[in-house]
């Protein structure tokens, strides 16, 4: 009975510890676009580069898409990320979600993921997005604002809708965002 309550007791543990290595951003459960399954982001993205990108089927920066892939089959295997999350905040999205997806797979071939649509700022911002502005000291302007996280869950900087995902700075970023020494002393 004993060795039960030992091993009971450092299961727990190790469950705490594990909850508390999750950056504060990612612990969120989202669903995934045009899907009724469920991401826990910690438990899907903990230990990854995240770039988090808030997107529109209809704006004139929607064509980033094609970038954002590019920089996601680039860098996938070496641990990063790109997470999309589309928004009708700037009136630029579509209501139906199957909508959404078709433009994001057919016309783009989208194959990171994306989560349901979701608002990016103001007082209704989703809790992700909240977290986000609150690390950066900005919240979105425009779509396809993105937000880059390191391999240690630190934020390291804010990108408006011009900057484009094969932008040499941006680039230089996300390489060392991916780096396994970007730890944050």
């Amino acid at each position: 009975m004993k060795k039960i309550i030992t091993a009971a007791a450092l299961l727990l543990a190790c469950a705490s510890a594990s909850a508390n290595e999750c950056p504060d951003v990612l612990k969120h459960m989202k669903r995934k676009l045009n899907s009724q399954e469920v991401v826990n982001l910690c438990e899907a993205y903990s230990g990854k580069a995240v770039l988090f990108v808030n997107t529109a089927s209809k704006c004139g920066f929607t064509p980033q898409f094609e970038g954002l892939e590019a920089l996601y089959t680039n860098f996938k295997d070496d641990g990063f990320v790109v997470l999309g999350f589309p928004s009708n905040d700037f009136a630029q999205e579509y209501a139906d979600e199957s909508k959404t997806a078709e433009v994001c797979e057919l016309t783009y071939g989208v194959n990171f993921p994306m989560f349901e649509p979701i608002s990016v700022r103001g007082d209704n911002a989703d809790p992700l997005y909240a977290k986000l502005a609150e690390e950066t000291g900005k919240s979105p302007k425009w779509n396809f604002n993105k937000y880059l996280m390191d391999k240690n869950g630190k934020i390291l900087a804010h990108y408006g809708s011009r900057v484009k995902p094969d932008d040499e700075d941006f680039l230089k970023d996300v390489t060392q965002a991916i780096a396994p020494d970007s730890a944050s002393e």
